[in-house]
């Protein structure tokens, strides 16, 4: 029985493993010239909240060190798509927000990565993929934890 759980686990574990690096090397390829997958993640992140974020929540959001998250927001501010500031009301902490041009950066992102994301769908099937979230979903939140 144990045995049977470790075999499930390795397969599971490497079939998301795969379908990661798989899906990485395909959006990147799509990607705006200069943008990393994971400046992608951090821009779409930011289009999503309301406000301005400190380094450190965007490291926690991504579950990065902050060290990592400084890097990604020094390349996305050298490339003009966020703006980091001085929090005036803590001068140890800076706040970072999305440029304009971070905001045109991200939606052309989109427009380029949506035909890969809907082929994938339309060739598993809707009903597969409804299914499947769930799964990965509670996967996420237990990893998460």
């Amino acid at each position: 029985m144990a045995e049977d759980i470790n075999v499930l686990a390795a397969s599971l574990f490497s079939e998301i493993l795969v379908a990661d690096q798989l899906v990485r090397t395909r959006l990147s390829r799509v990607l705006p010239k200069g943008m990393e997958l994971s400046h992608f993640n951090v821009l779409n992140h930011l289009c999503f909240v309301s406000g301005e974020r400190t380094p450190a929540q965007l490291a926690d959001t991504f579950h990065l060190t902050r060290g990592a998250m400084t890097n990604t927001l020094n390349k996305l501010e050298w490339a003009g798509y966020v703006h980091v500031r001085p929090d005036w009301d803590d001068a140890r902490r800076k706040l970072v927000s999305l440029s304009p041009a971070g905001r045109r950066a991200r939606d052309q992102a989109i427009t380029e990565i949506t035909p890969i994301i809907n082929q994938v769908v339309q060739e598993l099937g809707a009903d597969k993929v409804r299914a499947a979230i769930p799964v990965l979903r509670e996967l996420r939140l237990k990893l998460g934890d």
